[in-house]
């Protein structure tokens, strides 16, 4: 197929469609260098058109929490006192910045999550 810079939903629907029909295209074949223009064109799409909503803070710590069956008592040695972590995990105390550096870490999350306005 001939493959051009995709400018609308449309298009963009059948680039997709595509994508996945190919996407186990084995190496050195034609179908993997249209995968490859694919992936290209379809991330140009998105990058354009598509806006990621902004992660809360609070939001990524609390889905982190559940996905690692954690509690609000195991961000204790982070965060302080169990009411420290209450007020942070309820919104009425802002996150330090030696909090936001030490739960990056121990929950994995990228440092851009920190930098979000809260909701």
């Amino acid at each position: 197929m001939n493959w051009k810079v995709i400018k609308t939903e449309p298009q963009y629907k059948k680039s997709i469609k595509r994508t996945m029909k190919i996407f186990q295209a084995a190496p050195g074949t034609t179908e993997a260098d249209e995968l490859d223009l694919l992936l290209v064109l379809v991330k140009d799409y998105e990058d354009k058109h598509i806006v990621m909503p902004e992660l809360d803070p609070l939001d990524a710590i609390k889905l982190k929490m559940e996905e690692r069956g954690l509690k609000a008592k195991d961000l204790e040695p982070f965060i302080g006192t169990k009411g420290h972590v209450s007020s942070i995990l309820s919104g009425r105390r802002e996150l330090t910045l030696k909090m936001a550096q030490k739960l990056k870490d121990y929950l994995q999350l990228p440092a851009d999550v920190f930098m979000q306005s809260p909701a």
